[in-house]
């Protein structure tokens, strides 16, 4: 049986400027995601991978096209509208683990669920402790970023993008500033939660090792999929 589906994007394109210089970055992208898939997104340097992962994120509009998810027509929905879909349904990793310095990790882990309730709740700091468990750092709850190796840092950083059970979670290159065997570690961990927690990821990555962990690939060259 087929998995319902997520997300679809139709004739989806981005441009940038105006007139002579007017940059076409996406072009007719169409795409979709099941529930429960774990895709790589490929590309050279300046192929679109992080317009069409900030386009789904909700963080930037196309300029043509559909974009759904869950139902909801995201190209015409209002900033307020977005930002609530955003905090209810999607969860963000980054290259750079983008941690507050002066936090806990656990506080770190709670804050996207803090920021949208106006307030820390108990039921947050637990949500946030089963996360750190999840993900190997209970014993670093504690801990701030500086205390914590880069790995560690990620690993947080993977825990917080989960803290509001996010339908999918959109990676920007998130093992890029580790070595091999953090990296390994995370992608595993990434594995894991999308095989036991059920939350779809898309992977933006230049590297082939990384999407070899994903079971689909989806590529991009000059703004255009030539492969899904």
């Amino acid at each position: 049986m087929s998995k319902e589906q997520i997300l679809s994007v139709t004739g989806l394109i981005k441009d940038f400027g105006e007139g002579e210089t007017q940059n076409h970055v996406l072009k007719d992208i169409t795409l979709s995601m099941a529930a429960g898939e774990m895709a790589a997104l490929l590309g050279p340097s300046g192929s679109g991978k992080s317009t069409l992962l900030t386009i789904l994120g909700t963080l930037m509009r196309a300029s043509g096209g559909t974009h759904e998810m869950l139902g909801v027509d995201l190209i015409h929905a209002s900033e307020a509208q977005r930002t609530e879909f955003r905090s209810k349904n999607l969860g963000f990793v980054f290259q750079f683990h983008h941690l507050l310095p002066d936090l806990s990790a656990l506080e770190n882990v709670m804050m996207p669920a803090a920021c949208a309730a106006g307030r820390e709740t108990a039921a947050m700091r637990d949500r946030a402790s089963e996360l750190l468990e999840a993900v190997g750092l209970s014993d670093r709850r504690d801990f701030r970023p500086a205390a914590m190796s880069g790995g560690q840092r990620q690993r947080v950083a993977v825990a917080r993008a989960l803290i509001n059970n996010p339908v999918l979670v959109l990676a920007d290159e998130p093992t890029g500033n580790l070595d091999r065997e953090s990296a390994d570690h995370v992608m595993a961990l990434i594995r894991t939660i999308n095989q036991t927690m059920g939350s779809s990821f898309l992977i933006s990555t230049h590297d082939e090792y990384i999407a070899s962990h994903c079971p689909r690939r989806i590529e991009l060259l000059d703004g255009r999929i030539v492969r899904s």
